[in-house]
C-alpha cells in the first residue's frame, strides 16, 4: 500500500468511529499491515493537517466532519483515493461526450482526467473545475452561470438552474453528500441538490461518485431516488464492513434498484 493511500484509509478508520471514540495505534498497525511506529509518524502528520487529534495510545478525528467543512478544507482528504475515483470515472465518458460535470472535491479529480478524454463539450458546476479545463486542448469548456457559494465555490441558485435546463446532456457526473439504502442520494444544501436534480433531468445517463465515507448517510436534502443514477463509482473499501459498517448494505441496496457498482 503507497504512503498516500495508507494515510486515506488511516484517516477513514478513525474518522469511522463515532464522535469522540478514540482508535487504538494497535489496532490501526493491525488493519493497515504496518508497524506501530509508522502508524504513529503517519497520525503525527494527520494531525499536522488538523485532521485527527492525537490521544494517548491512538487517535480521533479532528476537524468536523466533510460536511461542515469548506472546499479547501475537504481538498486533501482522501486525495489518493478520489484521484482513482476521477480517474475510473473519466474512463467512463465516451469522446464526443456532452458532459455535465458536478461540484466537490472529487469531480475536481474528474476533471483533470477528462482532460485527456476529448474531444469533449464539459459544462461545469465548479470553479475549480473551470480552472482544470480551461484552455485544455479538445475541451469545449461552458462555465454554468450562477451564485458561487462561499466557501465552496459551487455554482448555484436560479440562474444556474436556468441554465441547465436549456442544455442537453449525454452524461452527468454526479457528486454526493450521502447515499443511503432507503433514501437513496442526498446532499447538505438545499441549493446543491436543487442544481443535482436539474442536471438528472437533463442527463441521458448519470454517474455517481462518492468515497465510500458517503455510503449509509443521509443527508439533509433528498436529492433522488437510488434508482436515478444509472452507475455508481466509490472505492473498495465500500464493500468493507469492517471500514464502513453500512457500506455493504448501501451496495446491496443500489444493485437491486438497478445501478451499476464500480469498485475501484
Amino acid at each position: 500500500m503507497g504512503v498516500a493511500n495508507r494515510l486515506d484509509l488511516t484517516l477513514r478508520l478513525v474518522q469511522g468511529q463515532p464522535s469522540g471514540e478514540r482508535v487504538p495505534v494497535v489496532e490501526l498497525a493491525r488493519r493497515l499491515g504496518v508497524s506501530e511506529m509508522t502508524v504513529r509518524r503517519d497520525l503525527d502528520l494527520l494531525e499536522r493537517q488538523g485532521l485527527v487529534r492525537r490521544v494517548h495510545g491512538g487517535a480521533v478525528a479532528g476537524r468536523a466532519r466533510e460536511e461542515g467543512a469548506g472546499f479547501d478544507a475537504r481538498d486533501a482528504w482522501q486525495a489518493a483515493t478520489k484521484d482513482r475515483l476521477g480517474a475510473a470515472v473519466a474512463g467512463l465518458v465516451e469522446p464526443g461526450s456532452r458532459v455535465l460535470l458536478d461540484a466537490g472535491t472529487t469531480t475536481v479529480h474528474v476533471a483533470e482526467h477528462l482532460a485527456a478524454r476529448g474531444p469533449l463539450t464539459v459544462a461545469v458546476l465548479s470553479l475549480q473545475a473551470a480552472l482544470r479545463l480551461a484552455d485544455v486542448p479538445g475541451i469545449e469548456l461552458l462555465v454554468v452561470g450562477g451564485r458561487s457559494r462561499p466557501g465552496e465555490r459551487s455554482l448555484v441558485g436560479p440562474l444556474a438552474l436556468r441554465t441547465l435546463e436549456a442544455l442537453a446532456f449525454d452524461v452527468f457526473v454526479m457528486s454526493i453528500g450521502g447515499v443511503h439504502a432507503a433514501h437513496g442520494w442526498s446532499e447538505f444544501s438545499l441549493d446543491d441538490a436543487a442544481v443535482k436534480q436539474a442536471g438528472l433531468a437533463q442527463a441521458v445517463r448519470t454517474v455517481a461518485v462518492a468515497d465510500a465515507t458517503k455510503l449509509g448517510v443521509r443527508a439533509f436534502s433528498q436529492v433522488a431516488p437510488p434508482a436515478a443514477a444509472h452507475v455508481f463509482v466509490t472505492d473498495v473499501a465500500a464493500a468493507d464492513a469492517g471500514t464502513h459498517p453500512r457500506g455493504p448494505e448501501t451496495l446491496d441496496a443500489l444493485r437491486e434498484a438497478g445501478v451499476e457498482i464500480h469498485l475501484v
